[in-house]
């Protein structure tokens, strides 16, 4: 499964859309997500950010090594965003791979 997160922009075909970190996070507590994709605005920061989904992943990933990590993909066009987030997608990746 193919989950996009954003609150604007349209949903590539083939993709789950999720508006919501709170959605994003639902589905990756149930499994199969392969790939996924964040923006880091989502309209009402109250709700959260695609930032927050990648930091429950990291508590996910370091209280269970075993957690999958689907291939992550930042479309958001805020830039401190996405170098917050891209610096912890790689975080993730040296976590994953130092299990």
């Amino acid at each position: 499964m193919k989950v996009y997160l954003d609150d604007t922009r349209s949903t590539p075909e083939g993709w789950i859309r999720t508006y919501w970190p709170e959605e994003t996070i639902a589905l990756l507590e149930r499994g199969g997500i392969t790939e996924l994709s964040l923006d880091h605005d989502l309209g009402d920061d109250g709700r959260g950010t695609g930032y927050d989904v990648l930091t429950w992943l990291e508590r996910r990933i370091f209280d269970n090594a075993a957690f999958p990590l689907p291939k992550i993909y930042i479309h958001s066009a805020n830039p401190v965003g996405v170098l917050r987030m891209r610096n912890l997608v790689a975080r993730l990746e040296e976590m994953k791979k130092n299990g």
